[in-house]
Protein backbone atom coordinates (compact mmCIF):
# COMPACT_ATOMS: atom_id res chain seq x y z
CA UNK A 1 0.00 0.00 0.00
CA UNK A 2 2.68 2.40 0.50
CA UNK A 3 4.38 1.70 -2.70
CA UNK A 4 0.88 2.67 -4.06
CA UNK A 5 0.77 5.71 -2.33
CA UNK A 6 4.36 6.58 -2.95
CA UNK A 7 3.69 6.40 -7.09
CA UNK A 8 0.34 8.41 -7.14
CA UNK A 9 2.42 11.52 -4.74
CA UNK A 10 5.08 11.06 -7.45
CA UNK A 11 2.29 11.71 -10.23
CA UNK A 12 1.13 14.78 -8.66
CA UNK A 13 4.85 16.08 -8.24
CA UNK A 14 4.72 15.25 -11.99
CA UNK A 15 1.53 17.35 -12.49
CA UNK A 16 2.47 20.01 -10.83
CA UNK A 17 5.61 20.46 -12.46
CA UNK A 18 3.80 20.66 -16.17
CA UNK A 19 1.00 22.83 -14.57
CA UNK A 20 4.74 24.94 -13.66
CA UNK A 21 5.77 24.47 -17.12
CA UNK A 22 2.73 25.35 -18.64
CA UNK A 23 2.54 28.67 -16.33
CA UNK A 24 5.98 29.72 -17.89
CA UNK A 25 4.48 29.30 -21.20
CA UNK A 26 1.80 31.64 -20.41
CA UNK A 27 4.35 34.01 -18.81
CA UNK A 28 6.54 34.04 -22.12
CA UNK A 29 3.79 34.61 -24.33
CA UNK A 30 2.17 37.44 -22.34
CA UNK A 31 5.79 38.81 -22.42
CA UNK A 32 5.93 39.14 -26.23
CA UNK A 33 4.21 42.74 -27.04
CA UNK A 34 2.46 42.71 -30.00
CA UNK A 35 4.51 44.20 -32.81
CA UNK A 36 3.50 47.57 -34.44
CA UNK A 37 4.15 48.56 -37.49
CA UNK A 38 6.34 51.41 -38.18
CA UNK A 39 5.83 54.38 -41.18
CA UNK A 40 9.73 54.12 -41.93
CA UNK A 41 10.95 53.73 -45.22
CA UNK A 42 12.29 49.72 -45.25
CA UNK A 43 15.88 49.57 -47.21
CA UNK A 44 16.94 45.78 -46.11
CA UNK A 45 17.96 43.58 -49.15
CA UNK A 46 16.36 40.20 -48.22
CA UNK A 47 16.38 36.39 -50.31
CA UNK A 48 13.08 34.47 -49.71
CA UNK A 49 14.20 30.58 -50.03
CA UNK A 50 11.73 28.09 -50.42
CA UNK A 51 13.09 24.11 -51.30
CA UNK A 52 10.29 22.15 -52.97
CA UNK A 53 10.21 18.58 -53.58
CA UNK A 54 6.93 17.78 -55.28
CA UNK A 55 4.69 20.33 -54.63
CA UNK A 56 3.45 20.95 -58.51
CA UNK A 57 -0.36 21.55 -56.79
CA UNK A 58 0.82 24.09 -54.78
CA UNK A 59 3.87 25.94 -55.25
CA UNK A 60 2.42 28.35 -58.06
CA UNK A 61 0.29 29.71 -55.30
CA UNK A 62 2.88 30.28 -53.14
CA UNK A 63 5.42 32.28 -55.86
CA UNK A 64 2.46 34.26 -56.69
CA UNK A 65 2.05 35.41 -52.86
CA UNK A 66 5.24 36.09 -52.78
CA UNK A 67 5.84 38.11 -55.51
CA UNK A 68 2.64 40.00 -54.82
CA UNK A 69 4.34 41.53 -51.66
CA UNK A 70 3.87 45.39 -50.45
CA UNK A 71 7.28 45.31 -50.51
CA UNK A 72 9.66 47.37 -52.59
CA UNK A 73 10.64 44.62 -55.82
CA UNK A 74 14.12 45.56 -55.95
CA UNK A 75 14.97 44.85 -52.35
CA UNK A 76 13.92 41.32 -52.54
CA UNK A 77 14.38 37.93 -54.86
CA UNK A 78 12.72 34.44 -54.59
CA UNK A 79 15.15 31.27 -55.18
CA UNK A 80 13.34 27.99 -55.34
CA UNK A 81 14.99 25.00 -54.85
CA UNK A 82 14.24 21.95 -56.65
CA UNK A 83 15.04 19.03 -54.23
CA UNK A 84 14.89 16.33 -56.78
CA UNK A 85 11.03 16.54 -57.82
CA UNK A 86 9.92 14.05 -59.63
CA UNK A 87 6.65 16.05 -60.99
CA UNK A 88 6.37 19.06 -62.70
CA UNK A 89 7.53 21.57 -60.18
CA UNK A 90 10.42 22.61 -61.45
CA UNK A 91 8.56 23.48 -64.53
CA UNK A 92 5.98 25.45 -63.21
CA UNK A 93 8.87 27.64 -61.09
CA UNK A 94 10.78 27.77 -64.23
CA UNK A 95 7.50 29.66 -65.88
CA UNK A 96 7.87 32.64 -63.50
CA UNK A 97 11.79 33.11 -64.45
CA UNK A 98 10.71 36.70 -66.23
CA UNK A 99 9.27 37.46 -63.10
CA UNK A 100 12.85 37.04 -61.62
CA UNK A 101 12.24 34.16 -59.63
CA UNK A 102 15.10 32.00 -59.66
CA UNK A 103 15.44 28.22 -60.03
CA UNK A 104 17.81 25.98 -58.40
CA UNK A 105 18.08 22.54 -59.31
CA UNK A 106 19.51 19.90 -56.77
CA UNK A 107 22.03 17.51 -58.28
CA UNK A 108 23.47 15.58 -55.77
CA UNK A 109 24.66 12.07 -57.38
CA UNK A 110 25.14 10.99 -53.47
CA UNK A 111 22.65 9.87 -51.29
CA UNK A 112 22.11 12.55 -48.56
CA UNK A 113 20.08 12.50 -45.08
CA UNK A 114 19.27 15.89 -45.13
CA UNK A 115 18.29 17.10 -48.49
CA UNK A 116 15.90 20.54 -46.89
CA UNK A 117 19.38 21.63 -45.14
CA UNK A 118 21.71 21.12 -48.62
CA UNK A 119 18.91 23.30 -50.54
CA UNK A 120 18.59 25.81 -48.08
CA UNK A 121 22.43 25.93 -47.64
CA UNK A 122 23.19 26.09 -51.89
CA UNK A 123 20.94 29.10 -52.26
CA UNK A 124 22.20 30.88 -48.72
CA UNK A 125 25.58 30.71 -51.12
CA UNK A 126 23.93 32.32 -54.06
CA UNK A 127 21.46 34.65 -52.00
CA UNK A 128 22.20 38.47 -52.40
CA UNK A 129 19.94 39.90 -49.41
CA UNK A 130 21.58 40.17 -45.79
CA UNK A 131 18.21 38.84 -44.77
CA UNK A 132 17.43 34.76 -45.25
CA UNK A 133 13.78 34.26 -45.13
CA UNK A 134 12.77 30.46 -45.64
CA UNK A 135 9.36 29.64 -46.38
CA UNK A 136 7.78 26.04 -47.43
CA UNK A 137 6.28 25.87 -51.03
CA UNK A 138 2.56 24.58 -50.00
CA UNK A 139 2.33 27.92 -48.24
CA UNK A 140 0.23 31.21 -48.38
CA UNK A 141 0.85 34.70 -46.65
CA UNK A 142 -0.74 38.35 -47.42
CA UNK A 143 0.64 41.21 -48.77
CA UNK A 144 1.90 42.58 -45.62
CA UNK A 145 3.85 39.28 -44.89
CA UNK A 146 7.56 40.09 -45.85
CA UNK A 147 7.30 44.14 -44.97
CA UNK A 148 5.93 43.34 -41.45
CA UNK A 149 9.15 40.75 -40.74
CA UNK A 150 11.50 43.04 -42.37
CA UNK A 151 10.15 46.45 -40.16
CA UNK A 152 10.82 43.84 -37.22
CA UNK A 153 14.30 43.21 -38.07
CA UNK A 154 15.38 46.70 -38.77
CA UNK A 155 13.13 47.97 -35.24
CA UNK A 156 14.94 45.35 -33.26
CA UNK A 157 18.50 44.39 -34.68
CA UNK A 158 17.41 40.83 -34.53
CA UNK A 159 19.88 38.22 -35.52
CA UNK A 160 16.81 35.91 -36.02
CA UNK A 161 13.35 36.18 -35.73
CA UNK A 162 10.48 33.32 -35.92
CA UNK A 163 7.27 34.25 -37.01
CA UNK A 164 3.77 32.49 -36.73
CA UNK A 165 2.62 29.52 -38.80
CA UNK A 166 -1.12 28.61 -39.06
CA UNK A 167 -3.33 26.04 -40.30
CA UNK A 168 -6.27 26.85 -42.20
CA UNK A 169 -8.94 25.65 -44.46
CA UNK A 170 -9.48 22.49 -42.14
CA UNK A 171 -11.53 19.65 -43.39
CA UNK A 172 -13.22 17.94 -40.51
CA UNK A 173 -12.51 17.12 -37.07
CA UNK A 174 -9.14 15.42 -37.18
CA UNK A 175 -7.37 18.71 -39.05
CA UNK A 176 -9.42 20.90 -36.81
CA UNK A 177 -7.66 19.36 -33.79
CA UNK A 178 -4.09 19.51 -35.50
CA UNK A 179 -4.88 23.46 -35.99
CA UNK A 180 -5.17 23.57 -32.25
CA UNK A 181 -1.74 21.14 -31.50
CA UNK A 182 -0.17 23.35 -34.16
CA UNK A 183 -1.09 26.35 -32.44
CA UNK A 184 -0.43 25.02 -29.01
CA UNK A 185 3.46 24.51 -30.54
CA UNK A 186 3.83 27.79 -32.14
CA UNK A 187 2.58 29.48 -29.05
CA UNK A 188 5.49 26.96 -26.70
CA UNK A 189 7.75 28.08 -29.07
CA UNK A 190 7.35 32.07 -28.78
CA UNK A 191 7.13 31.52 -25.43
CA UNK A 192 10.51 30.16 -24.86
CA UNK A 193 11.76 33.08 -26.75
CA UNK A 194 9.88 35.41 -24.61
CA UNK A 195 11.44 33.74 -21.77
CA UNK A 196 14.58 34.00 -23.19
CA UNK A 197 14.97 30.97 -23.78
CA UNK A 198 14.41 29.60 -27.02
CA UNK A 199 13.91 26.13 -27.94
CA UNK A 200 11.62 25.71 -30.95
CA UNK A 201 10.53 27.64 -33.97
CA UNK A 202 8.92 26.61 -37.50
CA UNK A 203 11.23 26.87 -40.88
CA UNK A 204 8.25 27.69 -42.58
CA UNK A 205 8.19 31.58 -41.28
CA UNK A 206 11.75 32.02 -40.30
CA UNK A 207 14.18 35.25 -41.12
CA UNK A 208 17.81 35.04 -39.73
CA UNK A 209 21.20 37.29 -41.16
CA UNK A 210 23.28 35.45 -43.65
CA UNK A 211 26.28 37.13 -41.63
CA UNK A 212 24.49 35.03 -38.26
CA UNK A 213 24.59 31.88 -40.55
CA UNK A 214 27.77 32.23 -41.50
CA UNK A 215 28.84 32.68 -38.05
CA UNK A 216 27.58 30.10 -36.20
CA UNK A 217 28.84 27.89 -39.67
CA UNK A 218 25.78 27.06 -40.84
CA UNK A 219 23.71 23.44 -40.58
CA UNK A 220 27.70 21.90 -40.05
CA UNK A 221 27.49 19.61 -36.94
CA UNK A 222 23.14 19.16 -37.51
CA UNK A 223 23.19 18.13 -41.55
CA UNK A 224 23.38 14.64 -40.91
CA UNK A 225 19.71 14.81 -39.75
CA UNK A 226 17.04 15.30 -42.35
CA UNK A 227 15.36 17.79 -39.50
CA UNK A 228 16.45 20.34 -37.81
CA UNK A 229 17.05 23.22 -40.09
CA UNK A 230 14.77 25.75 -38.53
CA UNK A 231 15.24 24.51 -34.58
CA UNK A 232 18.80 23.62 -34.27
CA UNK A 233 19.42 26.25 -36.17
CA UNK A 234 17.80 28.06 -33.32
CA UNK A 235 19.40 26.35 -30.74
CA UNK A 236 22.92 27.57 -32.75
CA UNK A 237 22.16 31.06 -33.01
CA UNK A 238 21.07 31.70 -29.69
CA UNK A 239 24.10 29.66 -28.35
CA UNK A 240 26.09 32.73 -29.61
CA UNK A 241 23.73 36.12 -29.94
CA UNK A 242 21.43 35.04 -26.80
CA UNK A 243 18.80 37.31 -26.45
CA UNK A 244 19.12 38.81 -30.07
CA UNK A 245 16.27 36.72 -30.94
CA UNK A 246 12.41 37.72 -31.04
CA UNK A 247 8.94 36.44 -32.06
CA UNK A 248 6.80 38.37 -34.14
CA UNK A 249 3.69 38.71 -33.02
CA UNK A 250 1.61 40.65 -35.79
CA UNK A 251 -1.05 39.50 -37.52
CA UNK A 252 0.38 40.63 -40.56
CA UNK A 253 3.44 38.12 -40.30
CA UNK A 254 1.06 35.01 -40.22
CA UNK A 255 1.84 32.09 -43.07
CA UNK A 256 -0.75 29.95 -43.22
CA UNK A 257 -0.61 25.76 -44.37
CA UNK A 258 -2.60 23.35 -44.63
CA UNK A 259 -3.05 20.48 -41.16
CA UNK A 260 -2.41 16.56 -42.76
CA UNK A 261 -5.37 14.87 -44.44
CA UNK A 262 -4.76 11.45 -43.23
CA UNK A 263 -3.26 10.01 -39.61
CA UNK A 264 -0.33 8.34 -41.34
CA UNK A 265 0.66 11.92 -42.78
CA UNK A 266 0.71 12.95 -39.37
CA UNK A 267 2.42 10.53 -37.38
CA UNK A 268 5.41 10.98 -39.97
CA UNK A 269 5.54 14.96 -39.66
CA UNK A 270 5.69 14.45 -35.90
CA UNK A 271 7.99 12.17 -36.01
CA UNK A 272 10.60 14.19 -37.79
CA UNK A 273 9.95 17.17 -35.72
CA UNK A 274 10.70 15.01 -32.87
CA UNK A 275 13.89 13.15 -34.31
CA UNK A 276 15.60 16.74 -33.52
CA UNK A 277 15.67 16.06 -30.08
CA UNK A 278 18.22 13.55 -29.81
CA UNK A 279 21.00 16.90 -30.83
CA UNK A 280 19.44 18.90 -28.27
CA UNK A 281 22.38 20.40 -25.67
CA UNK A 282 20.59 23.31 -23.47
CA UNK A 283 20.07 21.23 -20.40
CA UNK A 284 16.74 23.47 -19.54
CA UNK A 285 15.24 22.00 -22.97
CA UNK A 286 15.68 18.65 -22.60
CA UNK A 287 14.46 18.76 -18.90
CA UNK A 288 11.51 20.42 -20.53
CA UNK A 289 10.81 17.89 -22.84
CA UNK A 290 11.52 14.84 -21.02
CA UNK A 291 9.36 16.36 -17.82
CA UNK A 292 6.33 16.86 -20.64
CA UNK A 293 6.87 13.24 -21.45
CA UNK A 294 6.93 11.92 -18.06
CA UNK A 295 4.19 13.52 -16.86
CA UNK A 296 1.88 12.15 -20.15
CA UNK A 297 3.38 8.90 -19.50
CA UNK A 298 2.39 9.22 -16.11
CA UNK A 299 -1.19 9.77 -17.03
CA UNK A 300 -1.47 6.65 -18.90
CA UNK A 301 0.27 4.07 -16.00
CA UNK A 302 -2.37 5.81 -13.86
CA UNK A 303 -5.24 5.39 -16.06
CA UNK A 304 -3.70 1.43 -16.37
CA UNK A 305 -3.81 1.27 -12.49
CA UNK A 306 -7.18 2.71 -11.73
CA UNK A 307 -8.62 0.00 -13.24
CA UNK A 308 -7.40 -2.61 -10.78
CA UNK A 309 -7.04 0.08 -8.11
CA UNK A 310 -9.75 2.66 -8.49
CA UNK A 311 -9.92 3.91 -4.83
CA UNK A 312 -6.45 4.76 -4.78
CA UNK A 313 -5.66 5.78 -8.38
CA UNK A 314 -8.75 7.44 -9.73
CA UNK A 315 -8.98 10.65 -7.91
CA UNK A 316 -5.29 11.11 -9.12
CA UNK A 317 -6.19 10.40 -12.56
CA UNK A 318 -9.06 13.02 -12.13
CA UNK A 319 -6.77 16.01 -10.78
CA UNK A 320 -4.01 15.01 -13.53
CA UNK A 321 -6.53 15.30 -15.94
CA UNK A 322 -8.61 18.29 -14.69
CA UNK A 323 -4.98 20.08 -13.76
CA UNK A 324 -3.43 19.31 -17.32
CA UNK A 325 -7.28 20.74 -18.96
CA UNK A 326 -7.43 23.92 -16.86
CA UNK A 327 -4.14 25.04 -17.36
CA UNK A 328 -3.79 24.07 -21.39
CA UNK A 329 -6.94 25.59 -21.84
CA UNK A 330 -5.64 28.71 -20.87
CA UNK A 331 -2.36 28.80 -22.14
CA UNK A 332 -4.09 28.20 -25.88
CA UNK A 333 -6.96 30.54 -25.12
CA UNK A 334 -4.49 33.19 -25.22
CA UNK A 335 -2.64 31.56 -28.13
CA UNK A 336 -5.93 31.05 -30.27
CA UNK A 337 -7.24 34.96 -29.01
CA UNK A 338 -3.85 36.08 -31.73
CA UNK A 339 -4.90 33.66 -33.80
CA UNK A 340 -8.35 34.67 -34.22
CA UNK A 341 -9.37 30.77 -33.80
CA UNK A 342 -10.67 30.92 -29.97
CA UNK A 343 -13.96 28.58 -31.69
CA UNK A 344 -11.03 25.64 -32.31
CA UNK A 345 -11.15 25.73 -28.37
CA UNK A 346 -14.51 23.37 -28.44
CA UNK A 347 -11.73 20.85 -29.46
CA UNK A 348 -9.50 20.66 -26.81
CA UNK A 349 -11.42 18.04 -24.32
CA UNK A 350 -11.28 15.24 -27.01
CA UNK A 351 -8.09 16.67 -27.82
CA UNK A 352 -6.39 16.41 -24.42
CA UNK A 353 -7.19 12.89 -24.29
CA UNK A 354 -5.66 12.10 -27.31
CA UNK A 355 -2.82 13.93 -27.12
CA UNK A 356 -1.42 12.06 -24.02
CA UNK A 357 -1.02 9.11 -26.29
CA UNK A 358 0.41 10.93 -29.00
CA UNK A 359 3.19 12.48 -27.07
CA UNK A 360 3.93 8.96 -24.79
CA UNK A 361 3.95 7.58 -28.52
CA UNK A 362 5.49 10.22 -30.75
CA UNK A 363 8.60 10.57 -27.76
CA UNK A 364 9.56 6.91 -28.71
CA UNK A 365 9.15 6.95 -31.95
CA UNK A 366 10.71 10.24 -32.92
CA UNK A 367 14.47 8.80 -31.65
CA UNK A 368 14.46 5.49 -33.29
CA UNK A 369 14.47 4.06 -36.90
CA UNK A 370 13.94 5.73 -39.93
CA UNK A 371 10.67 7.73 -41.60
CA UNK A 372 9.14 8.75 -44.84
CA UNK A 373 9.74 12.20 -46.19
CA UNK A 374 8.39 13.46 -49.42
CA UNK A 375 9.17 9.89 -50.58
CA UNK A 376 12.38 8.96 -48.98
CA UNK A 377 13.40 6.94 -46.34
CA UNK A 378 15.37 9.19 -43.75
CA UNK A 379 16.46 9.29 -39.94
Amino acid sequence: MEILNGISYFFVFLTLIYVFVVITFIRGWAKIPVFKRSKKRLSTLVSIIVAARNEEDKIASTINDILAQDYEGHLFELIVVDDHSTDTTAQVVAAYAEDGVKLIRLNEDLALNSYKKKAIQTAIGQAKGELIITTDADCRMGKGWLSTIVDCYETNGYKMISSPVAYFEEKGFFEEAQSLEFAYLIGLGASTIGNKNPSTCNGANLAYEKQAFHEVGGFKGIDDLASGDDELLLHKISAIYGNQIGFLKNEGAIVYTHAKATLREFIQQRRRWASKSTRYKEKSVIILGVSVWLFNLSIIINAILSIFFPANYLPFLYFQLGAKLVIEFIFLNNVMAFFKRKALLVCLPILNVLHIIYIVYIGIAGNSGKYNWKGRMVK
